[in-house]
């Protein structure tokens, strides 16, 4: 069996041992029901509320601000829609950017359907969104402002301290999709005055299916999961007690070595773009230089990525698209098209995203491989 080489760590991480060893006690022995009143119960509803805790402590919030979901697409779901209705009555307007995760696009777009208003704002071409485009989109009524932290295709990191000012200042509220930023780069809630922030523990080496919405205790947002009274009854369902238990490991150990992770990922993503740019003809790269630690976003003209990613695979390389295929048709993302790539190098882009467990040996292999792929693509 060839090795795998996983460049693709935007999708998903794998998860660390130690999360998995705290989180097998409950689902064997403390399996039981968090929201029960027997002693195991108990135990299992204590584990919940100590992980809310260290949550929070991570993020340089209170605890009774911290709400589990199943992960950041239902954080954002629920805090767009769910502010949306709470202030209808005051004519609330979204506002968000062209190049966000479809968790946050097509919640807009449902949104539109039922007669709100919403605002997109187009980034630059390095997919940063200005402060006073913001500005330029916001309308004369309460305003809810969404604009992700870090983008997943690209890497670029966002102005979100300058933008929130800037919501903050007109009586607007923020949120910011933070699911390729938390446990990635550093995210403190006491210097960072977001309203409410959606987070997922699959990206920082936790378990699939749960993670996060922080809000800010001045705002009130409505229950999006009717049922029982689970998360102060804003989002009924049995507690996964295991999956939120590992959220918070995770999240620990994360934290704590991030900052030696962020040098030596940052390092490696540096070193693989300077050789891809250097030894790849007809090639560039896409976002801004302030960008995630592992990102590695290029695109490489007259070739396709489908078929590029099919050799890399072959050769034991996982990466992804920067194309999509929707309802069977193939077309771009809708980053790529919203940063302006031209024509040309639009259809061959790449992401590469790397993590603490990538070599420098795997990004020479991978850059040999890639300059073999696309001379016998071109060659074609």
């Amino acid at each position: 069996m060839k090795k795998e080489i996983y460049f693709d760590h935007a999708a998903t991480t794998t998860m660390w041992p130690r999360v998995q060893r705290v989180m097998e006690p409950y689902m064997q022995e403390k399996y039981m029901n968090a929201s029960a009143h027997y002693d195991g119960a108990k135990q299992a509803k204590a584990a919940i509320e100590e992980a809310r805790e260290k949550i929070a402590q991570m993020m340089d919030a209170s605890p009774e601000e911290i709400y589990f979901t199943s992960g950041g697409s239902e954080a954002d779901n629920w805090v767009i829609k769910s502010i949306a209705g709470e202030y209808k009555n005051k004519g609330i307007e979204i506002v968000t950017d062209t190049i966000e995760h479809h968790a946050v696009l097509n919640s807009c777009s449902f949104l539109e359907e039922l007669g709100y208003s919403v605002s997109y704002v187009n980034p630059d071409e390095k997919g940063i969104v200005h402060p006073n485009a913001v500005a330029e989109a916001m309308g004369p009524k309460m305003n809810l402002v969404s604009i992700m932290y870090g983008n997943n295709e690209i890497g670029t990191i966002e102005p979100i301290e300058d933008i929130c000012r800037l919501v903050h200042a007109r009586g607007g509220l923020f949120h910011t999709d933070a699911v390729q930023a938390v446990g990635q780069i550093p995210v403190s809630l006491k210097k960072l005055s977001v309203d409410a922030l959606s987070a997922s523990a699959h990206k920082f080496h936790g378990p699939k299916g749960v993670g996060f919405l922080f809000v800010r205790k001045s705002v009130e947002i409505p229950s999006f999961i009717h049922g029982g009274s689970q998360e102060k009854g804003k989002r009924a369902g049995t507690e996964n007690v295991a999956g939120i238990v590992g959220m918070a490991e995770a999240l620990s150990i994360s934290v704590n070595q991030m900052e030696k992770s962020m040098e030596y990922v940052s390092r490696l993503r540096d070193y693989m773009i300077g050789r891809i740019l250097y030894e790849c003809p007809d090639c560039r790269l896409n976002g801004s230089y302030n960008r995630l630690p592992g990102n590695v976003n290029i695109s490489f003209a007259d070739v396709e990525a489908s078929t590029l990613l099919i050799l890399l695979e072959e050769s034991g390389i996982c990466a992804s698209a920067g194309s999509a295929c929707n309802t069977g048709k193939s077309r771009l993302s809708h980053v790529i098209e919203a940063i302006r790539v031209p024509e040309r190098y639009a259809p061959g882009t790449v992401r590469f995203t790397l993590g603490v467990e990538n070599t420098r040996q795997e990004v020479d292999y991978t850059i040999r491989v890639l300059k073999e792929s696309l001379y016998l693509l071109r060659e074609l």
